[in-house]
């Protein structure tokens, strides 16, 4: 058996499991269930609700907010997982508030469960998870990449 070794990152961390972070979205039009690219092929606004790719996006936010605390100026997190349970509709207008929830720190993870309210309706749920990287990692796992 190896004994583990903690991350620089992951020493100087304050933060604990079961920590929460909350983070409170306005949707717009912009969030609706939309697709202008394929408008005239079944696309197009398909109805005037919040959608769930920008449900996704938006928990995606609430849990970054975690790896905000911890990364230093040469590091950033990449997503890896993300899962999204959308419950209910929710209109244009509508104040949403997310609640990120620390359930693990592992290695250079970070691993959220969330969930999405409005007016004290349960919309959504889910998880997410983030690694934190160099700069410079990333930089590298770029390029060999190409469209």
């Amino acid at each position: 058996m190896t004994n583990f070794v903690a991350p620089q990152w992951l020493m100087r961390t304050h933060l604990a499991i079961g920590s929460e972070r909350s983070y409170i979205h306005l949707v717009t039009k912009a969030d609706t269930a939309s697709f202008p690219e394929a408008e005239g092929q079944g696309g197009g606004l398909i109805h005037p609700l919040y959608a769930t790719f920008a449900l996704g996006r938006d928990a995606e936010w609430a849990c970054r907010l975690f790896v905000l605390e911890v990364k230093e100026a040469d590091e950033e997190g990449i997503g890896t997982a993300l899962s999204v349970y959308h419950e209910a509709p929710t209109p244009v207008g509508a104040s949403v508030v997310f609640t990120a929830k620390l359930t693990e720190l592992h290695g250079n993870t970070v691993v959220c469960s969330w969930e999405a309210h409005w007016n004290s309706k349960r919309i959504a749920h889910g998880t997410q998870t983030q690694r934190v990287l160099k700069i410079t990692r990333l930089e590298a796992m770029l390029e060999g990449l190409s469209a």
